[in-house]
This record gives C-alpha cells, sequence and structure tokens, in this order.
C-alpha cells in the first residue's frame, strides 16, 4: 500500500478522480427508488479513501470546483426563483420559504441542546435538509472564524462527518413525510386528491407505453373537385375562406409534389395535403371534399425544436387561454413543458411561466410561425459564454467578500460561495429575459453542477477521513437523533402552515414540501403513491427558493453557533 500512498500524496488529483467514481459506484443503486445519491456516494467514497491514505487537497482547488458548481444551480434555478414570486405564485413563495426557515430554526435548537461545535451543527444541517451545496458554504464560514489553522480544518471536517450520519434519514425521512405520515396527518386520500387536481387542469394520465387515439392536430390529403369552393383560388385564399385556420402543406399536380407558395393557384384534379386541428379538418372539409390516400404526398418533414417562453403575451396564461386566443398554435404539437428540470403534466389548465421550455414538434412552417407568441427558438449550440461565466463568478466573490448583514448584534459576512449562487440567480433570470444574454447548452450546466459538487464534496471527504471513525463512535448515535428532528420538523410544521394558512392544495402541497428541501426523491416518492404527476407541479414551484436559502443556512448557523 505505501506505493499508492506515496502515489496520491504526489498525484492527490488521483483520489479525488477514485472517489467521485466510488461515489457514483455506491450512490446510483436505487432500492424502490431511494438512494445514496452521486454526491453523498462522492463525499463517502472521498473519506473512505481518506481513512486509510493520507491526500493533500487545496483549498483552492475546493473553491474553483465548488464556486462553478454553485454559479451552475443559480444560473439554472434563476427563472424559477423570481417567478415563484409573482401572482398567485406567493403562496408557493411563502411555503418555499417557510420549510427553510423552520429547518433552520430546528438545526439551530437541535445543536444547542446537544451543546455541538459548529462544524458538527451545520454539517447535521446540511445533511438532515438534504441540501450538500451548505457544506460549502459552512466550511468557507468556518474558515472566516478567528481560530488556529487546525481547529478550523477540525471543525470542517466535522461537517462532513454530521452530512454522511444524518443525510440518510434526511433522504427517508422526506419520503416517508411526503408519501406516507403527511397525507395520514391531513386525513386524506391521495391517490383521490390528485385525480381531482388532474380533473380541474384538463390532464389525461395514461400507462407508461400508453397513448390515446386521438390526435389533436393531423394532416390529411384531399382531391379538389372541378366544382369544389377553393378551386381556382391561391393558397392564401383558400386557407382564409375557410372558417377554421387550416394549411395546404404540400401539393401534387400530376406526377409533381412540390410545396406551394401564398400566392399559388389550386386547381381541379390537384392533391393537397392540409394540417390542422383534427375538429376542424371534419367539419370544415369532411362533407365537401373526397379524401385520399396518397403516402408520398404526406411524407411531410416535421420540425422538432424547443421554445423558451419570454413573451408577455402568454406568460401567467393557460394552455386553453392560449390555444383559444392565439391562431399560431394551431399545427403544433406541444410534447413536453419543463420548468427548471422537471417535465410538468400537460393539461388544458396547465400555467405557462416566462422561463418555460415547450417542447413542440409541426411542419416547420407551424412551427416558424409559433416561435415569436412564445419568444425564442433554441437551436442547439456547442458553445458556452464564458466571458458570462467568469464576470459573473468574479463578481459574485466580490460582493461576498465585502457585503456583511447586520443582524442583532452579530455581522454575518455574505460570503463569497453565497453570493456567487445569488449572482448566478440573477445571471439565469436575465437568460430568460435576454435569451441571447449568458447561453449555455444544458449539458454544459449539468456538468458544473454534477461535477463541480461531486468533486467539492469528494475533497472534503478526503480531509475528513482521518477522523471519521473516531468522530462517529463519539457522536453517531446523538447526531443521528438529532438529525431525524432536524428533518421532520420542518415537513410536519410546513404541512400543517401550508394546507390550514395558505390553504394549499394538499396533493400539491406534498410536492411542495420536497422542493422546499430540493429532494426530487421525495416528489417521485409522491407520484408513485399517488399514481399521478400533478406533485411536479408543487415541487417546481418551491424548490428553486428551496435551493438558495437552505444553501445559504451553511453560513448563517456557523455564525449563529459561534
Amino acid at each position: 500500500m505505501e506505493w499508492l500512498a506515496t502515489l496520491f500524496t504526489k498525484y492527490p488529483e488521483m483520489a479525488v478522480y477514485l472517489a467521485i467514481g466510488i461515489g457514483y459506484l455506491i450512490g446510483r443503486p436505487k432500492f424502490r427508488g431511494v438512494g445514496l445519491g452521486v454526491v453523498t456516494g462522492s463525499l463517502l467514497g472521498g473519506i473512505l479513501i481518506g481513512t486509510v491514505f493520507h491526500v493533500p487537497v487545496a483549498d483552492q482547488a475546493k473553491a474553483m470546483l465548488f464556486l462553478l458548481f454553485l454559479f451552475g444551480i443559480g444560473y439554472s434555478t434563476g427563472p424559477s426563483f423570481f417567478q415563484s414570486l409573482k401572482g398567485e405564485g406567493w403562496r408557493w413563495a411563502v411555503l418555499g420559504v417557510f420549510v427553510p426557515a423552520m429547518g433552520l430554526l430546528a438545526a439551530y435548537s437541535v445543536a444547542k441542546y446537544l451543546a455541538l461545535d459548529p462544524g458538527y451543527a451545520a454539517g447535521m444541517l446540511s445533511g438532515a435538509l438534504t441540501e450538500s451545496p451548505a457544506i460549502g458554504t459552512a466550511s468557507e464560514a468556518i474558515r472566516a472564524l478567528a481560530l488556529p489553522t487546525e481547529q478550523k480544518e477540525l471543525l470542517v471536517a466535522h461537517v462532513a462527518v454530521a452530512d454522511a450520519i444524518c443525510y440518510i434519514f434526511g433522504t427517508l425521512g422526506v419520503i416517508w413525510c411526503c408519501a406516507s405520515l403527511g397525507p395520514k396527518l391531513l386525513s386524506i386520500n391521495l391517490r383521490d386528491e390528485s385525480k381531482r387536481v388532474e380533473a380541474s387542469l384538463g390532464i389525461r394520465s395514461t400507462k407508461g407505453g400508453i397513448q390515446s387515439a386521438w390526435q389533436p392536430v393531423a394532416c390529411r390529403a384531399y382531391k379538389i373537385r372541378q366544382d369544389g369552393p377553393i378551386a381556382g383560388k391561391t393558397v392564401a385564399e383558400a386557407e382564409s375562406s375557410l372558417t377554421a385556420r387550416l394549411f395546404v402543406e404540400r401539393v401534387r399536380r400530376q406526377s409533381e409534389i412540390f410545396s406551394p407558395e401564398k400566392t399559388t393557384v389550386l386547381v381541379a384534379d390537384d392533391l393537397v395535403a392540409v394540417s390542422g386541428r383534427t375538429e376542424a379538418l371534419v367539419q370544415a372539409l369532411g362533407p365537401s371534399t373526397v379524401e385520399v390516400a396518397d403516402a408520398e404526398l404526406l411524407h411531410i418533414p416535421m420540425a422538432s425544436f424547443d421554445l423558451y417562453v419570454t413573451e408577455k403575451k402568454i406568460a401567467g396564461k393557460t394552455l386553453k387561454e392560449i390555444a383559444d386566443t392565439y391562431d399560431e398554435t394551431h399545427g403544433v404539437f406541444l410534447r413536453r413543458i419543463i420548468r427548471g428540470e422537471q417535465s410538468l403534466p400537460i393539461g388544458a389548465g396547465t400555467v405557462i411561466q416566462r422561463g418555460d421550455t415547450l417542447q413542440v414538434t409541426g411542419s416547420e412552417r407551424a412551427v416558424q410561425t409559433l416561435a415569436p407568441l412564445v419568444g425564442t427558438m433554441i437551436r442547439p449550440t456547442q458553445d458556452s459564454d464564458l466571458m458570462v461565466l467568469g464576470l459573473t463568478i468574479f463578481v459574485g466573490v466580490l460582493l461576498g467578500a465585502i457585503i456583511s448583514i447586520p443582524i442583532g448584534n452579530l455581522r454575518i459576512v455574505l460570503g463569497t460561495s453565497v453570493g456567487t449562487l445569488l449572482v448566478g440567480v440573477l445571471a439565469g433570470w436575465l437568460h430568460s429575459v435576454r435569451p441571447w444574454f449568458g447561453r449555455f447548452p444544458d449539458a454544459a450546466i449539468l456538468f458544473m453542477r454534477s461535477l463541480g459538487l461531486a468533486a467539492f464534496v469528494a475533497m472534503v471527504g478526503l480531509k475528513a477521513g482521518p477522523i471519521f471513525i473516531g468522530a462517529v463512535r463519539e457522536h453517531g448515535y446523538v447526531l443521528f437523533l438529532g438529525g431525524i428532528a432536524v428533518t421532520l420538523f420542518p415537513l410536519i410544521t410546513g404541512l400543517f402552515f401550508g394546507r390550514y394558512v395558505l390553504k394549499l392544495n394538499p396533493a400539491l402541497l406534498m410536492g411542495g414540501l420536497a422542493g422546499a428541501q430540493t429532494m426530487i426523491a421525495g416528489a417521485a416518492a409522491v407520484q408513485e403513491k399517488a399514481d399521478s404527476p400533478v406533485a411536479t407541479l408543487g415541487y417546481s414551484y418551491t424548490v428553486a427558493i428551496g435551493h438558495v436559502l437552505l444553501t445559504t443556512w451553511g453560513t448563517i448557523i456557523v455564525a449563529l453557533m459561534t
């Protein structure tokens, strides 16, 4: 083992990447949808290696990776964070603040009662509330304390130890409370309540692999008769003469197939491919036309693009309102609505918000017509705006270093981590308003978030490894029991506050509680229990606020405990 120890001492990056690999190996497997997660897995991988080998880890390397992660998470949650503060979203915003605030109160109270040091207190908070980024903000706050270097390093190691101990029940507690305990405390049938929400929003859920035979938009081929109403008219005249908005996509004239212009005159015996709403095709063309089967004519290339919502005209409106108001929606299939990282259920009552991504399919002309109404068509790009990345993190670090917030007798320095997170949120919001600003491929943001946090916690684990076993023996059961209280208190108080004070729908509330503690597995468990996707709506309302506040609590808990 000595040769490996020598290699790790000379090349510590080897140990970091090994810890990440171990983390993904033990963190990705799930039992009934529940697993450790790759972040906690990487932390444990680092601790495992650190207990056997001494691996020197540079604090600057940890900081660079953590700042990259914070920018990524801030950028991706920015649009949802500001959108949740508008209109009827204020109730969900209040819930998104209330649950993390109760989590901070619980962590502080339990830590004081158990006489924990700032490191254990911060780790209990990050693990019990399942927000691993709080490890980073707490570690930064500890390093800013006026303490000897050895003591600060010990406290930082305590953060990792407590997080690893408390995270297991933190995950299980959110799942249990949202999917089982919460519905029992409110005396509701989660499945029935979710079905009522589906009915009110016009959502029709089906089993996996099953689709409805009804297609709201279709393309069919017809033969123009000698005495037909559109014979001798241009395409523009033919389309405008019909009571519904229909499109002439292609024309077969004798043996030639072509895409017509608006000025193309349609003549008798032409075969035309017409697209539009199915009911419009039946009502406008059914009785008076001859439908034909022409596979070649109907072989129309379809365009699939992502449309990014920035226009105020449709933001805040339901899908039904948009479809009834704007003709530009005709001829386009809506496949998915993505808010943040979550796919929302599609129904007539689903509300579109700025920052949503609409995945649509239709003829290229129809999609091009719809795009200006929605906002911006997102075309695939491999380029990242590194100027915005660099300047944003620079400004975030600068603001975090110079801004301090007075709270009673305390003056809490914002910290470079929190500063970067907040400026990242602003950059994400600006991109949602001005899509040309700060463009990053989704894969690039995902890479920042996954590698940045996994590598950071792996290095934290490497430094905590030497004291892990002793710390668990001395404080393990105390931290575990304290973590249970910290996990359940904000969930249960948030449950009754959200239901009886904010009057939130109980099915959506279960997803909102999971979002406030940033645990997607909790929302997934609610969906499985309810056999319905509606919990994702509640999750999407609160998760952005939860990420920002819970990450910030790492700084706050250290200040309170010192």
